[in-house]
C-alpha cells in the first residue's frame, strides 16, 4: 500500500492517553491511517521530515467570529486605539481617501483604552458629516455619527427604544452616539443585508489568519439574522459557496441565532413546533461544513457594562440587563432541544447564567435526552453555588481563556475584590469533571490560539497583574483544551482532535512544545506549517 504522505522524525503529542506521543504518522485520503510501526515498510507519495519539531492535532477554535473579524480586516480597527483623538483622526484619514464613500465603518474600539465612548457630534466633525458606525470590541453596542440617527429618525428623544436595548442621551435628548443591545438592530440593519461576494471575501480572509495561526476546525457562533451576530438571512449560502470555491480552507461549525427559529408546520406528535425550514438541525453536513449549535441570546457582556448581573458594577449604578423575557427564551429553548438541537447560551453576568442553567434544566426535563451536550457560551461569572449546578447538569462551559490577558483589567475594575474570584474561572471547571473547550470570541480578543494557551496557564492581564491564578491550568489542559476538548464540544471528536487512526489528518508542525517550554513563551512558539486533511494549506515563508 502507498500512503499520500508520512511525517517523519516528528515530536507528536496526539492527545490520545492510550498512545500520548509518536514520532512518525501515516496519511491516506485525508485520513490517519496509523503512528510509528503501524506503518512501518509502508512507502508514500510525500515524505516529510520534521526535524525534531513538535507535531499537534490541529487547533479547534469552538466560539469565534468568522464573517465579523474578515469585515473587520476591511475596516478601521481601533482595538489597538489608546485614546479618542487616535480614532477620530482615523476616521478622518478614510474620510479623505474615500471621498466617494457614503460609509465609514470600524470595530473593536474599547471605551477603557479610549477613555469614554466615541462621542456623535466629534464623529461629525472628523467624516465630514458623512455616515459613520464604530461597533464595540464585544458587538453589544456601537456609536454612530449624526447622518446615522438622521436616516433613522433617531435624532429625536420620542424615537422608541426597544426593551432590552438602549439609546444614550444628553439632558436635552440629543444623542451622545452610543446605542446598546436591542436598540442596534435598526442600526445594524443599515449595513445589512451583506452582499454574498463580500461575505464570501471576508470568510477567506478570515481564514488566511486562522492558518497562519494553526486553527484547522472553527465555529461560527452566529450566523442569520440577529441584532448583535449575522450579516443576512441568507449567511449559510456564502459558507456553502466559500467551501465549494475552496476558499473557506477550514473546517467549519456555524451556529445559526435563535432569530431565525420560527413556526414549522409538523406533527403534533413530533413534540415541537419551530425551528428551521426543512427540520435542518445540529448535525447535518459533513466533513467542511456542518450545522452546529442553536445560539441563544441571555445578555451582554462586561466590557461593555451590559452583563446581567446581581449586584451593580463597580463605579456604575446598574446591573446590566438581560436582553429577552424568560418565557420567551423558555420556549426557543424548550422546543429546541425536543427537535434535537444543542443549545449554546450566551451567558456571561451572573444572573444571566441563573437563567441560563434554568432554560437548560427546564429543557432536559420536558424530553430527556443523553448527551444533549448543552453549552453556555462565555460563562463569565460562575458563583460557586452556580458551579456545582454546571456539574449536576453536566453543561459545557464555553470559556475564552485570553479574555484574562486582554480585558481582563478594565474587567477587574468593575467586578471588585468580592466577585473576581467568580470570574473566568478554568482550573474549578477542569476539577469539578467539566470539558472546557477553547474559543476565542474573535474578534473580541486576538483569536491566535497559543496566545491563548499561554493565557490560560499564566493568568496574568495585559498590565501584568494578576488574576484568578487559583484558575490556571497547566499548559497541558490547555492544549486539550483547543483540541480534544474543542472537538467534544462540537460533538465531533470521533473525527478530530487527537492524532489517531481513522481521524482527520488536521495537524499543526511547531517550532517548539507548548507543554515543554516555560509558560511565557508559549505565545512565541512560531507556527510553521498547517494540514487539513493531510494538504498543507500554510507553510511559514
Amino acid at each position: 500500500m502507498q500512503l499520500d504522505l508520512i511525517v517523519e522524525n516528528a515530536n507528536i503529542l496526539t492527545q490520545n492517553p492510550d498512545r500520548p506521543r509518536a514520532s512518525a504518522m501515516g496519511v491516506w485520503n485525508g485520513l490517519i491511517v496509523g503512528l510509528d510501526g503501524d506503518i512501518s515498510g509502508l512507502e508514500a507519495r510525500e515524505r516529510v521530515n520534521a526535524g525534531g519539531r513538535t507535531v499537534v492535532p490541529g487547533f479547534n477554535d469552538v466560539h469565534c467570529h468568522m464573517s465579523a473579524f474578515g469585515q473587520q480586516l476591511r475596516e478601521i480597527d481601533a482595538g489597538p486605539m489608546r485614546s479618542l483623538d487616535e480614532l477620530y483622526d482615523a476616521v478622518a484619514r478614510f474620510a479623505a481617501e474615500h471621498p466617494d464613500e457614503e460609509w465609514i465603518t470600524g470595530a473593536s474600539y474599547d471605551q477603557t483604552s479610549l477613555g469614554d465612548h466615541p462621542d456623535r457630534e466629534a464623529l461629525d466633525r472628523a467624516s465630514g458629516g458623512k455616515k459613520v458606525m464604530i461597533i464595540h470590541r464585544t458587538r453589544h453596542m456601537l456609536t454612530a455619527s449624526s447622518a446615522v440617527f438622521a436616516e433613522l429618525g433617531a435624532m429625536d428623544a420620542s424615537y422608541p427604544v426597544p426593551d432590552g436595548g438602549e439609546i444614550r442621551r444628553h439632558p436635552d435628548g440629543s444623542p451622545t452616539g452610543l446605542v446598546a443591545e436591542q436598540a442596534m438592530t435598526a442600526f445594524r440593519a443599515l449595513r445589512q443585508p451583506v452582499a454574498e461576494d463580500e461575505l464570501v471575501e471576508c470568510l477567506e480572509l478570515a481564514t488566511q489568519q486562522f492558518l497562519r495561526e494553526g486553527i484547522t476546525s472553527a465555529s461560527e457562533a452566529g450566523i442569520g439574522r440577529s441584532p448583535i451576530v449575522g450579516s443576512t438571512a441568507g449567511e449559510l449560502s456564502a459558507y456553502m459557496r466559500g467551501h465549494a470555491e475552496g476558499r473557506i480552507r477550514v473546517r467549519t461549525e456555524v451556529m445559526p441565532t435563535m432569530e431565525n427559529f420560527h413556526d414549522l408546520p409538523v406533527a403534533d406528535a413530533d413534540g415541537y413546533g419551530s425551528g428551521l425550514d426543512l427540520g435542518l438541525r445540529t448535525g447535518f453536513g459533513s466533513g467542511m461544513l456542518t450545522l452546529g449549535p442553536l445560539k441563544v441570546f441571555t445578555d451582554g457582556a462586561l466590557t461593555s457594562r451590559t452583563a446581567a448581573m446581581s449586584e451593580n458594577f463597580c463605579g456604575h449604578d446598574h446591573a446590566g440587563m438581560l436582553l429577552f423575557d424568560r418565557e420567551q427564551l423558555e420556549s426557543i429553548t424548550t422546543d429546541a432541544h425536543k427537535a434535537g438541537w444543542q443549545l449554546a447560551v450566551h451567558a456571561i453576568g451572573d444572573v444571566a447564567i441563573d437563567l441560563a442553567l434554568d432554560l437548560l434544566d427546564t429543557a432536559q426535563q420536558s424530553m430527556p435526552r443523553t448527551d444533549a451536550r448543552h453549552r453556555i457560551e462565555h460563562a463569565s461569572v460562575i458563583r460557586d453555588d452556580q458551579l456545582q449546578r454546571f456539574i449536576d447538569l453536566g453543561v459545557i462551559p464555553s470559556i475564552q481563556g485570553r479574555f484574562v490577558n486582554e480585558i481582563g483589567d478594565s474587567v477587574a475594575s468593575v467586578m471588585g475584590a468580592d466577585r473576581l474570584p467568580w470570574t473566568y474561572r478554568h482550573r474549578s471547571l477542569l476539577d469539578g469533571g467539566l470539558v472546557v473547550p477553547g474559543g476565542s470570541d474573535r474578534p473580541v480578543v486576538n483569536g491566535a490560539p497559543l496566545l491563548a494557551m499561554q493565557a490560560m496557564v499564566e493568568r496574568r492581564t495585559a498590565s501584568g497583574a494578576e488574576f484568578n491564578l487559583h484558575e490556571a491550568v497547566t499548559a497541558e489542559e490547555a492544549l486539550k483544551s483547543y483540541t480534544v476538548d474543542s472537538a467534544y464540544a462540537s460533538r465531533a471528536e470521533s473525527v478530530k482532535g487527537s492524532l489517531e487512526a481513522r481521524k482527520y489528518a488536521d495537524f499543526v508542525v511547531l517550532s517548539d512544545d507548548p507543554t515543554a517550554v516555560p509558560a511565557s513563551e508559549i505565545g512565541q512558539i512560531q507556527v510553521e506549517s498547517t494540514w487539513v486533511g493531510g494538504e498543507c494549506r500554510y507553510r511559514a515563508g
